[in-house]
């Protein structure tokens, strides 16, 4: 098994660009380990993760227009729409990941590329210095990434924080099963990320999540078809799906503060 969560860790390492399908649900923090409990025949810790459960803390930097373009095209419910971010895991000497991630008639195709800790500096993002790239790949995925964030004029406008357990399909070439939780988010203007300290104002609150608890996310994802195990996972605990977005969750949070409200019409929209 130590070998297998190897290879899977490298395999998940190497990738730079890909297609998958992903459906969530915001659940009761009371299914969690009833969820564990069936997933476990099906599942093994994620490799990336660590402790028991099996987790990870993930930051990412939201990019959007001065309109919030990007934002609004997920409120609309957009058929194709995709967003800019740059996301980093809490482990010291993190590398960066710059992606674009887009939805496209219900698929999620998603590009990144790895830029190194050290090389994360202010003059990455002025054309004035040239990475390092372990592939033609990574090399096309970054200067695309610089491409859509000029074309667009896109800035930093949040960080969205989050604790993740995640598990892996054991029988799949590609199956994973997370809950997220201790989702928070704090705005910037700036590339650079909150140093420990930095305050962050919670979001996995029945406010923030329109609904009556405050509820943990539950996000099943695969390649293609999903396993059998899945569709009896969701019919088990009778799993109504969602359109959930932390980035626009987030900023549905602000938006509050200026006396906006949520509308009927999407789980996600505001009139």
């Amino acid at each position: 098994m130590q070998t297998d969560a190897k290879r899977l860790r490298k395999k998940l390492q190497r990738q730079s660009e890909f297609n998958r399908h992903e459906a969530k649900y915001i659940i009761h923090p009371s299914l969690v380990p009833k969820i564990r409990k069936f997933i476990a025949p099906f599942c093994v810790d994620d490799p990336n993760a660590a402790g028991n459960p099996p987790e990870y803390v993930v930051t990412t930097l939201q990019l959007d227009s001065a309109a919030l373009d990007l934002h609004y095209a997920k409120e609309n419910e957009a058929i194709n729409r995709f967003k800019m971010r740059i996301r980093s895991y809490d482990k010291p000497g993190c590398p960066r990941f710059l992606e674009i991630k887009r939805k496209i008639k219900g698929t999620i195709a998603k590009s990144r590329v790895m830029i190194p800790h050290d090389e994360y500096t202010a003059d990455l993002f002025t054309g004035e210095r040239r990475p390092l790239f372990r592939s033609k790949a990574d090399e096309m995925n970054f200067y695309n990434f610089l491409r859509l964030r000029d074309e667009l004029d896109l800035k930093p406008v949040v960080f969205i924080r989050y604790h993740r357990e995640s598990y892996m399909g054991a029988n799949e070439a590609y199956s994973r099963l997370t809950f997220d939780r201790r989702m928070c988010y704090r705005r910037t203007n700036s590339f650079a990320f909150p140093e420990e300290g930095d305050r962050f104002r919670s979001m996995d609150s029945p406010v923030a999540l329109n609904r009556p608890f405050s509820g943990v996310i539950l996000e099943l994802k695969t390649y293609s078809d999903a396993p059998q195990w899945m569709s009896e996972l969701t019919e088990r605990f009778s799993l109504n799906r969602t359109g959930f977005c932390k980035y626009s969750a987030a900023m549905r949070l602000e938006s509050l503060f200026y006396g906006s409200t949520y509308s009927d019409a999407s789980d996600m929209c505001m009139d």
